[in-house]
């Protein structure tokens, strides 16, 4: 009975209006309402779940290792490609330079416009670790300490281009020109020709130039985009507080422990015979470019210009020479820029050399550069090398000759001028007293290719070893690979 009491109580009951009580029982519709709970369906969406879940943290796991690996190359690659101790610059880039412009010109201006467009955005080769930093090549000269004695020649910059990428590749000292003060286009094209079994140059350019009032604008340009990046603005006074040493840095080159040079030379048209006309050629192009620069390089030994070679004469070199003296004292700036003479090879005769060293010493030059391209040729098939007919026709070319057949000529040079210059001027005209005691600097450029001549070069007397040739075989990281090998040497003494 108590199992009945209860089942009844459990069926709903509802009394209707009539007083009558009636089972009430749920609508069909109510008893079809659906059950969400689903055990089965459930573990089968949370499979499915697990299973997409999991293929999206594989997928950006993926993504992640493949992002990584792009940027970790490209670094690589950037960090590569822009050292200059990259292989790929002398066994890559070089060759296919070559491969691409058969003329020699063609290629020298892709190479310098490539340079140029890779410095705006940061991608230009440069020397990575500071390795000049330990001191053990650095030198003084002209009262300025510079981190290594190795520079690089005129002609690889002859309009101001690319002054800031080549100070970059590592060299203690760049010069740029030679610039003449109006501008010329220089001798009739073809007018470089390569010497590949010698690594050698014969070249006739005569002093195509943009002038020295273009180049001094290039230069201004860019002591003035310095002053911005520095904090003391763009305009003049900026201008003239770089140059004054107000920010820290060598006026020309704008880097520390780094020099500039920038050498000058008469115009073609100017007559040799003529030496006043000739003097103020010179004094114009130090007059707009000596300011800008930290060393004037006086150009009187190309042989690509008729009669130039002339003026090395004692008594014309020594009125030009003064006037550059003179007009390099005169330059607007707190220190004024040394003057050196660039004589050639090919005068190489006792009394030659005598004659020079005393107008060095009677004009009151800062020093000599010992070397150019010479005239001369070296045998028809030098010890070590062999010569395509093609390439023998191409020595007969008229033109000044460069490559490594001329290092031994090159350090007798810097020998004899050192001994002779040593002992002093021979003439009472010379300079003061004082100035006579003051050892005059030699550079030497002329046949330099590696580390073991660089230092043979130093050895005999000069202060600075440049390259230019070197260069234009072996690429943006010749001067990384010299230094490296000079160090080397002199670990093994």
């Amino acid at each position: 009975m108590a199992v009945l009491a209860r089942a009844l109580r459990a069926i709903p009951f509802g009394r209707t209006p009539d007083g009558f009580v009636r089972h009430t029982r749920p609508s069909l519709r109510a008893s079809l309402r659906p059950v969400r709970v689903l055990p089965k369906r459930r573990h089968a969406s949370t499979t499915s779940e697990l299973a997409t879940d999991g293929r999206s943290v594989l997928t950006r796991t993926k993504n992640v290792l493949y992002g990584t690996s792009i940027a970790f190359f490209i670094g690589f690659g950037y960090l590569y490609i822009t050292d200059t101790r990259a292989s790929i610059h002398e066994w890559l880039v070089v060759p296919a330079l070559r491969a691409l412009y058969s003329d020699g010109e063609q290629a020298h201006h892709a190479g310098t416009a490539a340079l140029k467009g890779l410095y705006q955005f940061g991608l230009h080769p440069r020397e990575r670790g500071n390795p000049d930093a330990a001191g053990d090549l650095r030198i003084e000269i002209f009262g300025q300490v510079v981190d290594n004695p190795i520079g690089t020649s005129a002609g690889i910059d002859k309009n101001a281009e690319v002054p800031s990428p080549l100070l970059a590749l590592g060299p203690g000292i760049v010069e740029i020109g030679g610039v003449t003060p109006l501008p010329q286009p220089g001798n009739p094209k073809p007018r470089v020709f390569r010497v590949p079994s010698q690594n050698a140059m014969v070249n006739r350019y005569g002093f195509n130039s943009e002038g020295a009032e273009h180049v001094a604008m290039t230069l201004r340009q860019r002591v003035r985009e310095f002053a911005q990046r520095v904090g003391l603005g763009i305009d003049a006074e900026a201008e003239r507080m770089v140059l004054d040493g107000e920010a820290g840095v060598p006026p020309g080159s704008l880097v520390p422990g780094r020099l500039l040079a920038v050498q000058v030379t008469k115009n073609k048209s100017t007559p040799d015979s003529d030496i006043e006309a000739v003097k103020r050629d010179f004094a114009f192009g130090i007059a707009h470019l000596g300011k800008y620069s930290d060393i004037i390089v006086v150009n009187v030994s190309s042989p690509n210009t008729p009669g130039l070679r002339a003026l090395q004469n004692v008594a014309p070199l020594t009125h030009i020479l003064t006037t550059c003296v003179k007009a390099a004292s005169e330059v607007d700036r707190k220190t004024k820029p040394a003057v050196l003479v660039k004589v050639s090879p090919d005068e190489d005769s006792e009394e030659q050399v005598s004659g020079i060293c005393e107008a060095i010493w009677q004009s009151g030059v800062d020093g000599v550069i010992v070397g150019n391209t010479t005239k001369r040729r070296p045998d028809p098939i030098p010890e070590g090398y062999s010569l395509p007919p093609t390439e023998a026709a191409i020595l007969q070319e008229q033109g000044g000759y460069s490559g490594p057949q001329l290092f031994p000529r090159t350090l007798e040079l810097v020998k004899r001028y050192r001994k002779m210059l040593d002992e002093g001027p021979k003439s009472s005209d010379a300079e003061s007293p004082t100035e006579s005691l003051r050892r005059k600097t030699i550079f030497a450029t002329g046949g330099i290719t590696n580390g073991s001549q660089a230092l043979q070069i130093l050895e005999a007397g000069a202060s600075v070893a440049m390259v230019y040739t070197a260069m234009i075989y072996s690429g943006a990281g010749t001067i990384s690979r010299i230094k490296a090998e000079m160090r080397d040497e002199i670990r093994e003494k």
